[in-house]
């Protein structure tokens, strides 16, 4: 495995070089949606997580931003639409 010393072209505003940081930022956008957005969440922390880990062991790999943003608007998007189903349920099932 060899080690790059350049970062990106990009100068980080995309950060190609760190895919999980990457996914995990459109994953959390995509979960604003709604039905999708409670199978999106998730997947979006944990990408997040992955792409931090490797923004530390690879200093050039940019990608701090985007990683953050998936694990705070992916944590966030998981307890509202986890909490809209189960209020939705629980409605249900008193209603009649």
């Amino acid at each position: 495995m060899t080690m790059e010393t350049t970062g990106d072209a990009t100068g980080g505003v995309i950060p190609y070089k760190n895919a999980p940081a990457l996914l995990a930022y459109y994953l959390a956008v995509f979960s604003l949606i709604p039905v999708i957005g409670l199978f999106l969440g998730l997947p979006a922390i944990v990408l997040g997580v992955l792409g931090l880990q490797k923004r530390n062991r690879e200093p050039i790999v940019k990608g701090a931003a985007h990683a953050w943003v998936g694990i705070i608007l992916g944590g966030l998007t998981t307890l509202f639409w986890g909490g809209f189903t189960v209020t939705m349920i629980i409605a249900f099932l008193t209603s009649g």
